[in-house]
């Protein structure tokens, strides 16, 4: 049986708790033991190194320079490392080792909670197929992200919030190596209702399964 972590925390305005047992539940579903801590002590187990999966769901907050080496550690052996939104994308600002492991870092969502597109950008990968272009309505995430990255979906910034950034075309889903290990993330996701609306729940449910170790 595939095995995987979820640690949760950080920021209480994402709903981590929430969450987590989403996620832990959509794991399960496939087959999966699922762990869930609430500390980032947990990156720090050389345990971790033979999971399956890890999700981190850790808005802001900080992690321990022991921590973060052993994540990293553990993801370039080959476990899969999977998240979305702000729980992977804006956690650990400090860290620059965990930012250059998920491939970008969140920046900015003008306008806060708004109307906008996502962009199909890979019809034909596993994680996007039968997925269209759809409209969406939350945090447009504006990011700093590594050109390494194999992006899978974007949006188009309209500039109504912040007209210098009008027209920039910001990857919203991607995949990327780091090490062996398979590295997974969608921006989509503020809140648990977001796993309601079926593109942002089937894109990151195929890419942590996608990310897990030894998937096909």
């Amino acid at each position: 049986m595939s095995e995987a972590l979820i640690v949760w925390g950080g920021w209480n305005g994402h709903e981590p708790e929430q969450c987590a047992g989403l996620i832990a539940e959509m794991l399960r579903e496939d087959g999966f033991s699922v762990a869930l801590e609430n500390s980032t002590q947990a990156f720090a187990d050389p345990a971790i190194a033979s999971l399956d999966l890890i999700v981190p769901i850790y808005t802001m907050g900080k992690i321990a320079k022991e921590e973060v080496e052993n994540l990293s550690r553990a993801v370039r052996g080959g476990v899969g490392l999977a998240g979305y939104h702000g729980g992977m994308g804006d956690a650990f600002r400090e860290a620059v080792e965990y930012q250059f492991m998920c491939g970008g870092q969140w920046v900015a969502h003008p306008g806060n909670i708004i109307d906008y597109r996502v962009t199909i950008r890979c019809a034909d990968d596993p994680i996007m197929q039968g997925v269209n272009d759809f409209d969406y309505r939350s945090e447009q995430y504006y990011m700093h992200v590594d050109p390494s990255n194999e992006v899978l979906a974007t949006t188009t910034f309209s500039g109504t919030h912040a007209p210098w950034i009008e027209g920039v075309v910001m990857p919203v889903v991607w995949k990327r190596r780091h090490g062996q290990g398979r590295v997974f993330y969608s921006s989509l996701g503020h809140v648990a209702k977001e796993f309601e609306v079926p593109q942002m729940r089937t894109i990151l449910k195929r890419g942590m399964l996608w990310a897990a170790r030894n998937a096909s």
